[in-house]
């Protein structure tokens, strides 16, 4: 099944193949006219069997005049739509003034459908009705796709209503930057009405994109998982004075550990939906070059990301180290972290439980640790999970800027993560980081309800939004 994408130039053609196939690099997407200059072909299958062949084409530029040329030739001469074509094709202004225009003609013919992409915030124009006239005489079906239909300028029902006078009732819309979640079914569906031979095959294709779309988010999701448990539950040794080690030293080096497997994570969610660092790197989420600007340690993050430091230990920590000291002593040189532990008083106590009762045992043998704060924790959550969200909302055509919402997630912290932390902690043989490593089917288990909860979040409306531009 062979179908031609066409439309005036710069409608957002390529943005559409670049989104259906996920491929950010078919084509070349560009905001000046007349970036395609020949016809390219893209093939989607089921396994290895093709089902069906995209023709990117190049943009109509002047139908007006096209339509007088045709309509000039055929002047007299008792033919059909197609075979006008074809005598078009044949003529001189075919070869010269009218090439763009002749090659999109040519593919025309050759496919069972096309595709003709509107930009639906352009006002619709004389042009526009004669590049239909002259797609509609090609003698396939054509469906019109509105791009672009989340934009504030947008003009859906002008379009809607400008078509159905045309006799074009059958149109979708679809958003090439930051697609509809159904909007790849509903493109499928309504092709398929056009095609009523090959509708079951555009169904199953239609049914195993989606699938796929399902099997990213779950991967993501277990991605995220996968990386609390890892930083929750890893503990790093703190060295003793008499080994010459150093509080400095030792926090350092616990922050780019920490660091180190976020931006693991961060590559991972990336690869898994094809994008890479560089489409992160000029968003207003904190990346550059791929790589988080803020510091997950430092306490502007956390008031960037709408998280409250709150008091007692949690503030101290975060505002300080950014982790937790299961002290076996002060002779560590660490009286901030100290200080931010006993200034809490009351509230520490409450906070901390357990890790007060480790701190004291870790006095008797001589074990000090660090561990990350809770807070510090959230933020390392919340601005993975906006990724994650950002990503599966994102079309690959799309190359302006990723743009954070207003959700802090704390809901989803404080009813559902957080309430796991205790138990994740006890374990500090489940973080991949750790040199102890020991996995167990409990851990299993975590890792799958948390990456359920999250699977679901991301599932429903993301608090991400993407800027429409071409």
């Amino acid at each position: 099944m062979q179908v031609a994408i066409v439309g005036h130039t710069n409608t957002g053609k390529t943005s559409l193949l670049r989104t259906l196939t996920r491929n950010k690099h078919f084509g070349e997407v560009s905001a000046a006219p007349s970036t395609t200059r020949h016809v390219e072909a893209v093939s989607l299958g089921l396994g290895r069997d093709t089902v069906l062949e995209l023709y990117d084409t190049p943009g109509l530029e002047d139908a007006i005049a096209l339509l007088e040329t045709i309509d000039a030739q055929a002047d007299g001469l008792r033919a059909d739509g197609p075979a006008r074509i074809a005598a078009f094709l044949q003529s001189e202004p075919a070869a010269q003034r009218f090439e763009q225009e002749a090659k999109v003609l040519r593919q025309m013919l050759r496919c069972d459908a096309a595709c003709y992409v509107i930009d639906a915030r352009d006002p619709v124009l004389a042009k526009h009705r004669d590049e239909l006239a002259i797609l509609n005489s090609c003698g396939i079906p054509v469906l019109p796709l509105l791009n672009f239909v989340s934009a504030p300028q947008a003009q859906e029902r002008a379009w809607r209503d400008a078509l159905a006078r045309l006799g074009l009732h059958v149109v979708v819309s679809f958003d090439t930057v930051a697609p509809q979640r159904d909007g790849e079914r509903v493109f499928y569906a309504k092709l398929a009405t056009l095609l009523d031979a090959r509708g079951k095959v555009l169904e199953k294709l239609s049914s195993s994109h989606e699938q796929d779309s399902l099997n990213r988010r779950k991967a993501g999701a277990e991605l995220l998982a996968e990386l609390f448990i890892d930083v929750a539950a890893y503990r790093a040794q703190v060295a003793s004075s008499e080994s010459g080690g150093s509080a400095e030293q030792d926090l350092a080096q616990f922050n780019r550990v920490v660091r180190e497997r976020e931006q693991a994570c961060v590559d991972a969610l990336l690869s898994l939906y094809r994008f890479t660092r560089e489409d992160v790197e000029a968003s207003n989420l904190p990346f550059s070059a791929g790589r988080w600007q803020n510091d997950l340690f430092d306490p502007e993050t956390l008031t960037a990301l709408g998280i409250n430091l709150g008091g007692g230990a949690a503030a101290g920590a975060a505002a300080g180290l950014g982790v937790d000291m299961m002290l076996g002593g002060a002779s560590l040189g660490a009286g901030a972290a100290i200080g931010a532990l006993l200034g809490g008083g009351a509230q520490t106590m409450r906070h901390y439980g357990r890790r007060i009762g480790q701190s004291l045992l870790g006095s008797l043998t001589g074990s000090r640790y660090l561990r990350i704060d809770d807070k510090v924790l959230q933020v390392l959550v919340t601005r993975q999970l906006v990724l994650l969200q950002a990503l599966d909302g994102r079309g690959h055509a799309a190359i302006e800027q990723i743009r954070l919402g207003d959700t802090a997630l704390t809901a989803l912290w404080e009813e559902g993560l957080s309430r796991h932390l205790s138990e994740i902690r006890e374990h500090p043989a489940w973080s991949s980081m750790s040199q102890s490593l020991s996995w167990d089917g409990k851990r299993q288990a975590m890792l799958d309800g948390i990456a359920e909860l999250l699977q679901g979040l991301v599932s429903r409306e993301s608090p991400v939004s993407a800027t429409k531009q071409r």
